[in-house]
């Protein structure tokens, strides 16, 4: 009888999973183990944050509505959270990352991310979102292909390239931290970064000798898309390579009507992907730039990045000066026309068969307006804080998500203004209301001196118009109501406005924030709560087995909960899809 039993309860499984490998959506798993290294990208050794030992971290490549498994051992001294940037986490902002909604990972504990790509594709990255450790590494890109049944707008690339760049201080981001905390600026960055190596030796004079350069190696006649993100502190960059033209395709999931640019303006956490093609005579290696825009270029030569495209037949090495930036220094309207031209494909299809356009935003009426105006840090109870209308956000010890679940009163305010406030600014932690399945305007007016980019998770969000000086009422008339860009990150020039229309049906709680991490780390956020009025888990997935606990809920937390997620949803969960596969496979050859 127990054969027999057994044997029956084999037989359910076997038939469970066999269900299984004709129903529902792949699972894709990675393990990452965070620590840190030293490196020395300009020259000076310092930590840096790795991802399984490797600085930038790995790339993670999925495809459309896979399910992704990151299971990630924190072995740094600090809390940890990691954010996807740009992936829509369709029901579950348990899974986003930042302090507003997770609890962070402790130090030497493990954690398991498990979220859906539903219905999207392109490019994106990763990178933790906490204490500044972003300016440390631990980012990487994301990719997420089309599924085989749907076209891409253009034919498939001969290779697929991830490049990240940033700026970099060859200071710690503790360091860093501290700096800000104590009231100052961090001044300017020592240089810039691409795919975490320092600028090739174009001058002997600004870039020392025995620096570690990228190389990317490429072949004659053929085309490349390069993934290219901005993965810095706060410094706009311009991204070119010499004598070859970057046809954008695609920025953060929309696909774009296809333009040649020379060379193209990228903001602190965006991301583009260009179509390259290698049509240069290899005579040379040719110069891939990333420069910064919006300086003193005379004082920030020195901090230029630099690594080289290499054909397989190439004759030699890279030579003479670099190639132009944008010559704009008296016409501060080149890079804002430039941000205008980029617009959204809307006869091509994303990752579902319906075309993008069929979405007509511009014909939706807006159910809330809110505009949020940042100017330069002001100090605030003794501290130097920036501010969004006013308000500086504090992040609480219990996640605003968290707090809702088990009912934690105090925690927020669900009481953010819809216009700048007027009177003193104040340290809070408060919150937009949003309408679930409402249509919101968010008007980001910029009245610091610098660009800020503003980033919304949970969502891509229609970017219809900017212009410099104050935005108003009739500011409407110029918004581009049919082919402005679906996107995750937008920037806004300073002494100007940017429009966005988003929306609302994800509903969780979702991080508004500036990209700058200067600005960010001092307050410049808040969070969209959008809530379905309905109990239903259909529009929200439930909180995960493994969600951790902290603040007024901290008693909850027990270490055993960490070992036995990361033992069903790690290893467990690895070895256990293993089998499936191996099952599957057995079915398919069977039949």
């Amino acid at each position: 009888m127990a054969t027999f039993g057994f044997l029956t309860l084999l037989i359910i499984h076997i038939s469970l999973l066999v269900s299984f490998c004709f129903a529902g959506d792949p699972f894709v798993n990675y393990e990452f183990e965070v620590t840190y290294i030293t490196a020395s990208p300009l020259g000076v050794p310092q930590p840096v944050i790795a991802i399984n030992g490797k600085f930038p971290g790995p790339i993670i490549n999925v495809t459309t509505n896979n399910n992704v498994v990151v299971n990630v051992r924190n072995k740094l001294d600090e809390n940890l959270l990691i954010t996807w940037s740009g992936i829509q986490q369709r029901r579950s902002s348990w899974q986003d990352g930042v302090l507003g909604t997770n609890c962070p990972i402790p130090p030497k504990w493990n954690w398991t991310y498990q979220f859906q790509v539903k219905d999207q594709i392109g490019s994106f990255f990763y990178f933790p979102s906490t204490t500044f450790q972003r300016a440390a590494g631990g980012f990487g890109g994301f990719i997420i292909n089309n599924r085989d049944i749907i076209p891409i707008p253009f034919a498939t690339p001969d290779g697929d390239i991830t490049i990240l760049i940033g700026d970099w201080y060859t200071r710690n981001h503790t360091d860093l931290r501290k700096t800000l905390n104590g009231g100052k600026d961090l001044g300017m960055p020592d240089g810039v970064l691409i795919n975490g190596k320092g600028p090739y030796r174009y001058n002997t004079t600004l870039v020392p000798d025995s620096i570690d350069y990228e190389t990317i190696d490429v072949h004659p006649g053929k085309t490349y898309r390069l993934r290219v993100h901005n993965v810095g502190v706060s410094t706009s960059l311009n991204f070119r390579i010499q004598n070859h033209n970057l046809l954008l395709a695609e920025t953060e999931g929309s696909y774009t009507v296809q333009q040649n640019y020379t060379s193209l303006d990228i903001h602190v956490g965006q991301s583009y992907s260009f179509l390259v093609t290698m049509d240069q005579n290899a005579s040379t290696d040719y110069y891939i730039v990333a420069s910064a825009r919006f300086v003193n270029e005379s004082i920030w030569k020195r901090v230029t990045g630099v690594a080289i495209l290499r054909y397989s037949n190439s004759k030699g090495k890279a030579a003479g000066p670099l190639p132009d930036a944008p010559n704009d220094e008296f016409d501060k309207t080149f890079s804002m026309n430039q941000a205008r031209s980029i617009r959204w494909n809307v006869s091509a299809s994303g990752a579902r068969p319906n075309p993008q356009g069929s979405f007509r935003y511009g014909s939706i009426n807006v159910t809330d307006v809110y505009v949020l105006k940042n100017k330069p840090a002001v100090m605030i109870n003794g501290k130097r804080r920036t501010t969004l209308s006013g308000i500086s956000f504090v992040n609480p010890a219990t996640p605003i998500r968290l707090a809702d679940q088990f009912n934690v009163k105090g925690v927020y305010k669900l009481d953010f203004p819809t216009k700048p406030l007027t009177g003193p600014p104040r340290m809070e932690t408060s919150v937009i209301n949003g309408t679930y399945r409402g249509f919101m305007e968010v008007i980001l007016q910029n009245n610091d001196t610098k660009v800020q980019t503003y980033h919304m998770s949970g969502y891509a969000f229609f970017v219809v118009g900017m212009d410099y000086g104050e935005w108003t009422e009739n500011s409407r008339g110029t918004y581009n109501k049919w082919d402005g860009i679906a996107r995750s990150t937008t920037q806004v020039f300073p002494g100007a406005w940017t429009a966005i229309l988003i929306s609302l049906d994800n509903v969780g709680v979702w991080n508004l924030r500036t990209e700058n991490l200067d600005s960010w780390h001092l307050g410049q956020e808040t969070y969209v709560r959008v809530v379905n009025p309905e109990d239903t888990n259909k529009t929200e997935l439930p909180i995960p087995d493994n969600a951790l606990f902290c603040g007024a809920l901290s008693k909850m937390q027990k270490p055993e909960d960490i070992s036995l997620a990361t033992s069903i949803t790690g290893n467990g969960l690895k070895l256990f899809f293993t089998l499936l596969m191996m099952i599957c496979t057995v079915i398919f050859n069977f039949h």
